[in-house]
């Protein structure tokens, strides 16, 4: 027997009340960017390969599904990312002199899952600030990625500052060949796997790179890299620039945790400064990924500064508490004029109105109906339930 109702694995339906969630937190997440001033854009689900996957680096083309267009005969790729894309289009359709912020929400692709739970179609929310190289184009793109959280229920954030800076300088001179490997090894927290590989570097690169591996945990972290990391003007200026971000943070955004992890190197190719991850509590995974990506743009021959996040709303649904049932009013299917218009005007109004088929009078639904629309003395009234 066929199993035509079986999806892939790692696909899957979204069913009603948790497709009205994700809509929800969409919805919220898009007037939380336009109150700050981003523009809305949304790119195609799908592109000519060359363009898909131009500086985005191998990891992005393994994530990447490929077809072959029927019209023109060139390879296309189904985006896994929508970054860039809006780089794209922040380079050549807008093409602006100054700042340009950008939002998007739409559907991501991936051949494998990210991870063992994790969906291989995404639902990407992001936001991006191109033209501004400042460190206050970084705050506000944290500030909008915590705001939206909290707007969607994420009590007491974790945010965790890093910087590519510090990576990148203490690998200067070292050959392209150990880079992934030593940017393997700090994610893993592997001091054996550092020492290994540090063998043969200069003794301040090697003791750097072995002192990244134990660089994370509060405020107290940012002074322990300045007695541990050898002074070099990138270190330098990433030190400051997290510690700057994380007194503005800490201002205006007093519920969250503040934490600092200098060796998380994921995608450390890909961002070039202050980087930034922000957990629920209690959580492993992160809800929002972001930072500074300056060369994101050089590709499409237009490298300006760059800066934003992404998440995942499905994931971002699934760590939330569930929102009650939406309250609605119950009223009966009937052919006459006044209560067809009564049921017309409450909807005018913002009400959710179910009308009860006829001889389904007794089937629930997921709308909590508090109030029924009753006919009294012959004016349809409402009725608290």
């Amino acid at each position: 027997m066929s199993s035509a109702w079986l999806l892939p694995e790692h696909i899957a339906d979204v069913l009603p009340s948790e497709a009205r969630r994700i809509e929800e937190l969409r919805r919220g997440l898009l007037d939380m960017a336009r109150s700050y001033g981003f523009e809305l854009v949304m790119p195609p689900l799908l592109e000519y390969l060359e363009s898909l996957l131009s500086g985005t680096g191998h990891a992005l083309d393994l994530q990447t599904f490929k077809l072959i267009d029927q019209l023109s005969g060139r390879t296309l790729g189904v985006r896994a990312d929508t970054t860039p894309q809006v780089a794209r289009i922040d380079a050549h359709l807008l093409n602006r002199a100054g700042v340009t912020r950008l939002c998007y929400c739409g559907p991501v692709l991936h051949t494998r899952p990210a991870g063992p739970r994790a969906t291989r179609e995404p639902l990407q929310f992001g936001a991006e600030i191109y033209g501004h190289a400042g460190l206050e184009a970084d705050l506000e793109v944290v500030e909008l990625a915590l705001d939206g959280l909290r707007a969607a229920g994420v009590d007491a954030p974790v945010l965790d500052l890093g910087d590519a800076r510090i990576l990148r300088a203490l690998l200067q001179g070292v050959e392209r060949s150990r880079h992934e490997d030593v940017a393997a090894a700090l994610a893993r927290k592997d001091t054996a796997a550092l020492a290994a590989l540090t063998g043969g570097l200069p003794e301040s690169a090697a003791r750097g790179l072995r002192a990244l591996a134990h660089l994370y945990g509060g405020a107290e972290v940012l002074e322990a890299a300045r007695r541990q990391l050898p002074d070099l003007p990138g270190i330098r200026a990433a030190l400051e620039d997290l510690a700057w971000l994380a007194h503005h943070v800490q201002r205006t955004h007093e519920q969250v945790r503040l934490g600092f992890d200098l060796g998380d190197t994921g995608a450390h190719a890909y961002y070039s400064g202050a980087r930034f991850a922000i957990y629920g509590a209690g959580a492993s995974d992160a809800l929002v990924r972001g930072g500074r990506y300056d060369e994101v743009g050089a590709v499409f021959g237009r490298n300006r500064p760059a800066v934003g996040f992404s998440l995942d709303l499905k994931a971002l649904a699934e760590r939330i508490a569930p929102a009650p049932a939406r309250c609605a009013v119950r009223a009966p299917w009937g052919e006459g004029q006044a209560l067809r218009d009564a049921v017309r005007s409450l909807r005018r109004q913002g009400e959710t109105v179910l009308c009860v088929l006829p001889g389904h009078e007794h089937e629930g639904q997921e709308f909590d109906c508090d109030r029924e629309l009753v006919e009294v003395d012959g004016q349809w009234v409402l009725r608290v339930l």
